[in-house]
């Protein structure tokens, strides 16, 4: 797997929803902060976005807006005051209410919202450098595969036909994807599209995540990046924020979290998978890392 499929896989969770609406006259809907990340996008018309900062966001025809860190806001018809702020109507209920009072889907604004389930205990870097919005306006003429999957998902969402229930969250997952790409294309500040266009470094991620099981250390992990290990430990420490054995620990540990919530694997096959020589040895350093022990991690994982 590739850095960023393994950064999105590592905390993902369930599976995303998601709601088509189309809305007219005054409207004001609340979203309270959540364990997930949301997403917006205006399929027509436009709208106004408040976020839990005070910063008000004009939201047009075609633009896509992701809140990776589940950041409570508000959407509304127009810019919103103190007391329209006040009156603001919970998501669902309103989202209800809309569907029930424009059954035959009248109104100049439609939108496609959703929510994806996201357990932060295992949050990758990656996403946790992702800002608390990310807004790709509609116009900007770039970013061709998200203008085709929100095409795909306008067709898809609210449809009834046949494999629409596998089509529709893959669809789902795949706005995720082009959503974080488009924003490592577009930054020019995080640390973590840069550490992805350092050729050193991203060679170096690139090798831990291809495979973390291999007996890495920094002289073998330089050579591989083509860098001195001095050159590569400055470079991935200060892109990164871990110096590399370090992230090779801590990479080592979330996959076999993920594993111990997504397979049924014995811990000594989970141990030779992630790099650790003994059950004992991944045991011990996973206790460490979350404060519980493998076994007792995957029975909450199954009761979660």
């Amino acid at each position: 797997m590739d850095l960023v499929s393994d950064a999105i896989s590592a905390v993902r969770v369930g599976r995303p929803s998601s709601t088509r609406l189309r809305v007219g006259g005054p409207w004001c809907a609340r979203l309270d902060p959540y364990e997930g990340a949301g997403f917006h996008v205006v399929l027509e018309g436009r709208c106004w976005m408040l976020t839990e900062g005070g910063t008000a966001l004009a939201l047009n025809t075609g633009d896509a807006v992701l809140l990776p860190h589940g950041s409570g806001h508000v959407i509304a018809d127009r810019p919103a005051d103190g007391e329209r702020l006040a009156r603001a109507v919970d998501f669902a209920q309103w989202s209800r209410e809309a569907a029930a009072n424009s059954p035959d889907g009248t109104g100049d604004t439609e939108l496609l919202c959703g929510k994806y389930r996201l357990d932060r205990r295992h949050t990758h870097p990656l996403m946790a450098d992702l800002p608390d919005v990310v807004h790709i306006p509609g116009h900007d003429g770039h970013h061709h595969e998200l203008r085709a999957a929100i095409d795909l998902l306008g067709r898809e969402v609210g449809s009834a036909r046949p494999g629409a229930a596998i089509a529709l969250p893959s669809l789902l997952d795949l706005l995720l994807v082009y959503l974080v790409r488009a924003w490592m294309a577009d930054s020019t500040t995080s640390r973590w599209p840069a550490a992805l266009h350092d050729p050193a470094v991203a060679a170096a991620l690139h090798a831990l995540h291809e495979d973390p099981a291999a007996a890495w250390n920094n002289d073998l992990l330089a050579a591989h990046a083509g860098v001195s290990r001095a050159t590569l430990a400055r470079r991935f420490t200060a892109l990164v924020g871990r110096a590399p054995m370090a992230y090779l620990t801590w990479w080592r540990l979330t996959r076999a979290a993920a594993l111990l919530r997504t397979t049924p694997d014995a811990l000594d096959a989970i141990a030779a998978r992630v790099g650790y020589s003994t059950p004992y040895a991944l045991s011990h350093a996973f206790s460490r890392q979350y404060g519980t022990t493998p076994g007792r991690y995957r029975a909450a994982s199954v009761t979660a």
